[in-house]
């Protein structure tokens, strides 16, 4: 008898992988296309110096901010490429901890867009409003910010001059590319086959479900629909782009609505990977707990904010 429950379990269990296979394919295919040639693209315009042009316009803006207008790179690297290549500026800059919390918080809103936001449309949100809410986000908490935190320490915004890029030619720039993108790509589909397959075999035990249970107090108060949850701790513990197998797949087969998916991305847009990207800007420096819940909020008054013109709407179409 003992044999027959062990072979069930391992029956379902391959039967749920199986099945979650095809699809983790289609969708790895799509987002190492979209990646590619966002990558290349980027790293075009950053040896055309267009990116390094972009962040000396936006040095005045920055300077509002409370930051010297050297920060603006740091914040354009972020918005077209990652967290990772904020960071790298960020890491040449003379900052204190107040000015790169500043900093963190909007690269945190608003990074590795071209990317990210087509992932959240594909999931049942405007691509033009994805855009707008984690721009205008990222800007609206570096302000508040800047007035609220202690300014004991704060950093002079006088501009300054951006970081000197380092001088490599066109096949030096295209091997580094092709060597970090080959290594990104393979990161990408084993990350995406796991994700797939993880959560066919928790859907299968159950396992969603309790989750679902023990977050739903906390998944309230964020105004997001209870079967969101593995969703929710997807984008938080790997992020969007990672996570996005699962969240299209969701959708797709009408697992979550559109409405309950697009009300959970005006959260994770400016809330996600809370844990490898918030680390790391944590390690460089920033404060953790006000890189955290000054996102939190945001995510807050977004969502309720979403629901309150959805039911708007309702009424008026009513």
């Amino acid at each position: 008898m003992e044999k027959t429950g062990t072979t069930s379990v391992s029956q379902r269990a391959l039967a749920a992988a199986g099945r979650a296979i095809p699809g983790a394919l289609r969708t790895a295919w799509w987002m190492v296309r979209l990646t590619v040639l966002v990558s290349f693209g980027v790293e075009a315009l950053r040896y055309a110096g267009i990116l390094r042009w972009m962040s000396e316009g936006l040095s005045p803006v920055f300077g509002v901010l409370g930051l010297p207008g050297e920060a603006a790179l740091a914040f354009i690297s972020g918005y077209f490429v990652n967290v990772y290549a904020a960071v790298a500026v960020i890491a040449t800059l003379n900052l204190d901890a107040r000015a790169i919390t500043v900093l963190a918080v909007m690269i945190l809103c608003a990074h590795n867009m071209i990317v990210e936001s087509p992932v959240q449309q594909k999931c049942g949100s405007s691509l033009l409003r994805i855009f707008l809410m984690r721009t205008l986000g990222a800007l609206t908490l570096g302000f508040c910010l800047n007035l609220l935190l202690p300014a004991s320490s704060a950093t002079p915004v006088e501009p300054g001059a951006l970081p000197a890029q380092e001088a490599l030619s066109p096949v030096d720039l295209l091997k580094n590319w092709a060597i970090g993108i080959a290594w990104l790509v393979a990161k990408m589909f084993t990350l995406i086959m796991s994700l797939s397959v993880l959560q066919r075999l928790l859907a299968e035990f159950g396992v969603i479900r309790l989750l679902s249970k023990l977050l739903r107090p906390m998944l309230v108060v964020f105004g997001l629909p209870a079967r969101t949850s593995f969703l929710w701790i997807v984008a938080n513990v790997l992020g969007l782009a990672y996570g996005a197998a699962i969240m299209i797949e969701e959708t797709g087969q009408g697992k979550i609505s559109r409405a309950d998916a697009d009300l959970l991305n005006h959260h994770i847009g400016v809330s996600h990977s809370n844990l490898e990207d918030l680390l790391i800007l944590y390690a460089a420096g920033g404060l953790f707990w006000w890189m955290l819940l000054s996102r939190w909020c945001l995510a807050i008054v977004l969502v309720w904010a979403r629901r309150l013109e959805v039911f708007l709407k309702s009424v008026k179409s009513f």
